[in-house]
């Protein structure tokens, strides 16, 4: 039987603010276990919540950028569950009035663009982080587990898609999209090696043709969007598999392995109606005017998908602009630093995403860790337009301008990497090779052009690469007439 997959994605993003949710316990995830806790974010009896305005700003900018309604009217609910990280024994979020509801992006997959759905984005806090000891650090092996409450009662942003995703593929590009759109807005570091995004795959699978949905599963615990990829696909093929066998799926949350590449049981999956959600009887409904609302859409980005448009208005492929723009290298603020300097789009664009991304993944660290920035990019392209460095040179420049060597026209000095554009010592070097190879040179006069190339080369070779070749192509020439 073929099957179809049915798959929606659950996104938490913890904001960036000072303060916690609904505390004044300051968001440092550097401090020391359980130091950045207090009445309020522990739960202690008569402790009473104050709602973050700048929390409820961010998740109107979210939802702004992901095209929802934004209520004119918000409320927290209590959800009600037990589990170890939840100090309350209930998480102040949201349920049937969320801050943002019924909004989409468009997604690029395989060529083809998904619009899939936003069903919403609600406001809640964050739980406490759990640290499992024992071998590989794992649930599934742990002999014990740890817990911090630093991060109880961070503001969490909980984006909801509809079941619109069809493939692993298109569910990773979907999360690689909603990341870079999140990490424009600055509202979150959005590092999901740390948790500061995190996604949770909804996932069923139901025969071709047939129009009801089959029975879903939540797996968790995916820190890459690799992880992402190969959970939703192993978990797809599981399904079909018990179901083929004549088995039934049961809903529940499963957790991803990612040594071993499969997913294992945890717990079986709640309904809305096991959390006994009721509205928080310590915090007010919000109320978000149209002035309010209006005045933090003026202060929105560019978005990724206009960024995109506008750099294939200025030259640059589709794909190499996706590069620049999305990503955890964050390469379109130097890109831009370095066109604003006068520099071409597509020889920055091809320095950034070809030498400096090469660079960084030998170096294995980031464009923020190392020494370039746009106006280096700016001096680099202008030394090879002008003829003071090959393009092969301009390279090992690079290289070291990212290692923190110094500035471009520096480093080539320093390493005696700048091209010899004086006429006479190149026009000695020219009438040299001439010499040195007269019957190629015959050969040439007779009208073999490629041999053109064959007397740069040996130029290069006499000069130690520095000869401009655009200079000795041009001494050939008048040599030739």
């Amino acid at each position: 039987m073929t099957w179809e997959p049915v798959i929606g994605i659950e996104v938490h993003v913890e904001l960036m603010t000072a303060s916690k949710m609904f505390c004044g316990c300051k968001v440092d995830f550097t401090s020391e276990p359980n130091t950045n806790v207090c009445p309020v974010c522990l739960g202690l009896p008569g402790a009473l919540p104050v709602t973050n305005k700048t929390a409820i700003e961010w998740i109107t900018k979210i939802g702004l950028a992901l095209n929802c309604t934004i209520s004119d009217v918000s409320q927290f609910h209590r959800k009600n569950y037990f589990y170890s990280d939840q100090p309350k024994n209930y998480q102040i979020s949201q349920f049937d009035v969320p801050v943002c509801h019924d909004g989409w992006i468009d997604v690029e997959a395989n060529g083809e663009t998904t619009r899939v759905r936003i069903n919403r984005a609600h406001m809640e806090e964050d739980t406490g982080k759990s640290i499992h000891t024992g071998d590989g650090g794992r649930i599934h092996s742990a002999t014990g587990t740890l817990l911090d409450f630093n991060r109880a009662g961070v503001p969490l942003v909980e984006i909801v898609s509809e079941a619109d995703i069809r493939t692993a593929v298109e569910a990773r590009a979907y999360a690689q999209s909603l990341r870079d759109i999140v990490a424009t807005l600055g509202v979150s570091d959005v590092k999901l090696e740390e948790g500061s995004i995190r996604f949770d795959a909804n996932i069923s699978i139901r025969p071709d043709s047939a129009s009801e949905f089959g029975t879903k599963v939540e797996i968790k615990n995916m820190n890459s969007f690799r992880s992402l990829e190969r959970a939703i696909d192993h978990e797809i093929g599981r399904q079909a598999s018990v179901l083929e066998s004549g088995g039934n799926i049961i809903q529940e949350t499963r957790h991803w392995d990612e040594e071993q590449g499969v997913t294992h049981g945890m717990r079986s999956k709640e309904g809305s109606s096991d959390y006994r959600y009721f509205p928080e009887p310590d915090l007010l409904p919000i109320s978000i005017s149209d002035e309010w609302r209006a005045g933090i859409a003026a202060t929105m980005p560019e978005l990724p998908a206009a960024r995109v448009a506008r750099y294939v208005d200025l030259g640059l492929d589709a794909d190499t602009s996706a590069v620049l723009v999305g990503g955890e290298m964050g390469m379109w603020p130097l890109f831009e630093e370095a066109v604003d300097a006068g520099a071409s789009p597509r020889q920055v664009a091809n320095w950034l995403v070809g030498e400096t991304t090469a660079w960084l993944r030998r170096e294995d660290t980031s464009l923020d860790e190392s020494a370039l920035n746009g106006s280096h990019l700016a001096s680099l392209a202008a030394m090879v337009d002008e003829g003071h460095l090959s393009a092969t040179a301009a390279k090992e420049v690079l290289a070291a301008v990212l290692d923190g060597a110094g500035d471009p026209e520096s480093v080539a000095r320093d390493l005696d990497l700048l091209q010899i554009s004086d006429l006479g010592p190149l026009e000695e070097a020219v009438d040299a090779a001439i010499v040195a190879n007269q019957d190629q040179f015959e050969r040439l006069v007779a009208g073999e052009e490629k041999l053109i190339g064959f007397f740069v080369g040996q130029v290069m070779r006499s000069t130690g690469g520095k000869a401009d070749p655009a200079l000795v192509t041009q001494i050939l020439r008048a040599r030739l007439s």
